[in-house]
């Protein structure tokens, strides 16, 4: 019997800078497609800038192949973070580095003293990562959203009541 000789793979998660903005647009742009701009989750980033300082990208030997970015918001009563995009490169996938993103992200903003990290997602995926169901339109978006697949994983207390009307950019 032979033995294989298995690729190394070193990777190493950091916190985004601007040398990465062209990157993770090639990432997103493949993960999501021209769409992911018309999406409500998108329309509330475009109110202004993400947080670099809670927002990550995943490196394996140099090179970037996934990404997270945090965006300040208010929704309702609530001064928290929206989750997303969140996208790793097709080569790299279901290996636990989205996950790994999502929680490094999630403790970035709870010692930044977030009340609370919102998304639109897939509630499969990220239920088992902490979040839970926003009660059912209690969130306006702008734009439509399925409100099934707004979550929540809250940092502070009586979160859930308090997310009640508009989720807007927070500056």
């Amino acid at each position: 019997m032979t033995a294989q000789i298995l690729p190394k793979h070193d990777l190493v998660y950091l916190t985004e800078d601007a040398s990465y903005d062209a990157v993770i647009e090639l990432i997103n742009a493949e993960a999501f497609g021209p769409g992911r701009h018309t999406r409500a989750a998108a329309r509330i980033r475009e109110q202004g800038p993400h947080d670099r300082a809670l927002s990550f990208v995943c490196a394996d030997d140099g090179e970037t192949i996934a990404s997270v970015r945090m965006t300040p918001i208010a929704a309702g009563e609530v001064k928290g973070h929206l989750l997303g995009p969140l996208a790793v490169r097709p080569s790299h996938k279901n290996r636990g580095i989205g996950r790994e993103l999502v929680r490094i992200a999630i403790e970035a903003a709870r010692r930044q003293g977030s009340e609370a990290v919102i998304l639109v997602g897939d509630p499969p995926y990220y239920m088992p990562l902490g979040f839970e169901k926003v009660a059912y339109d209690a969130l306006q978006f702008p734009g439509p959203v399925d409100p099934g697949r707004v979550l929540v994983v809250p940092l502070a207390e009586d979160v859930h009541p308090r997310l009640k009307g508009t989720i807007c950019w927070r500056g």
